[in-house]
Formats: structure tokens, C-alpha cells, sequence
């Protein structure tokens, strides 16, 4: 069970406060620190949701959310729980897809937001290059995590929670 967090004042009645989900399998640990900090800078919950156990934490907004084994479950448990006021953090292109339909805020770990606008391109280019790798046509992923992918993640996240909780619409 999720336990519960502060309200903060000047929030509508039944409105809930912003959380900060990440989909925490395959999300790199320095993108985790980041988000820590920011976290415990702006008191806002962190949800780290993986089907494996996950190092342990210190900070007390963190929770690790470990849900059952499967394709897509943590992806699933998050597109199911997450609300349009929270910021959720995957690489995962069909997750943020989710999120981005339900009217929510998506960060890819590199950095980029996804929006209405890029997300569909975005998954068109991963299908393709699944399709070309799957042929023996291309190989690789993304390329290796950089010291510019982290500095674009973290202007990335305090420019998208600076707007969040002035209850503005990211960009």
C-alpha cells in the first residue's frame, strides 16, 4: 500500500499533491540522485516501481514499489497509478505514451520531455529500429550515459517541476 503524503496548503480540495514516479528497472542511479535531491529539496514523494528488489534508500519521501514479474508490469502498475499532476521518469517510449495520453508529464532519463507532439515520432523510430535491429539491418541501443545526459536531465527536471507546481502545463 502507498502511504499517505502531505497536502500541501493551496491545493483545490481533492486535488493531490505532486508525486515523482520512476521506473526504476533500467533508470540509472545517477538519474536516481538526482531526482533524490530534488525530492528532498522540494519535499515532494519519490515512487520507484521495478519487479526487482531495489538498493536501499535513506531519504524518507522515497518508496520502492516492487511489484510481480512480467513483461510491462511495472510500466502497467505505474500508467494505472500515476495522475496527470505527477512527473513520471522512464526510457520506456510506450510507457511515456501512456502517461502522455492520460494527460500526464513524461521525462526520458537523457533529458528529453516527451510531449503530444514527439512521443507518437518517437515511437515510430523505436519500433523501426526494433524491426532493422531484428533483421541483422542495425545494431546497438542508445548510446552510453554522458556527463551532458545528466546535466540535460537535471536542468530538464527543475525546469519541468518548477512549472508543475505552479500548476503550469509544461512544454
Amino acid at each position: 500500500m502507498l502511504r499517505e503524503t502531505h497536502q500541501p496548503s493551496g491545493l483545490p480540495k481533492g486535488a493531490t499533491a505532486l508525486k515523482i514516479w520512476i521506473d526504476a528497472d533500467a533508470c540509472p542511479r545517477v538519474i536516481k540522485e538526482i531526482v533524490f535531491r530534488a525530492s528532498a529539496r522540494l519535499n515532494l514523494p519519490v515512487l520507484l516501481v521495478a519487479n526487482t528488489s531495489l538498493a536501499k534508500h535513506t531519504g524518507s519521501l522515497v518508496e520502492s514499489i516492487v511489484v510481480a514479474e512480467g513483461f510491462d508490469v511495472a510500466d502497467d502498475y505505474i500508467a494505472e497509478h500515476a495522475q496527470a499532476v505527477d512527473l513520471v521518469i522512464t526510457a520506456d517510449i510506450p510507457l511515456a505514451a501512456r502517461i502522455v495520453a492520460n494527460g500526464g508529464v513524461a521525462l526520458d532519463p537523457r533529458g528529453e520531455v516527451y510531449t503530444e507532439d514527439n512521443v507518437s515520432d518517437r515511437l515510430s523510430l523505436r519500433d523501426l529500429m526494433m524491426e532493422l535491429r531484428a533483421e541483422g539491418l542495425a545494431q546497438g541501443g542508445p548510446g552510453q550515459f554522458s556527463t551532458t545526459d545528466r546535466q540535460r536531465f537535471a536542468s530538464s527536471l527543475d525546469r519541468l517541476l518548477t512549472q508543475m507546481l505552479r500548476r503550469k502545463r509544461p512544454l
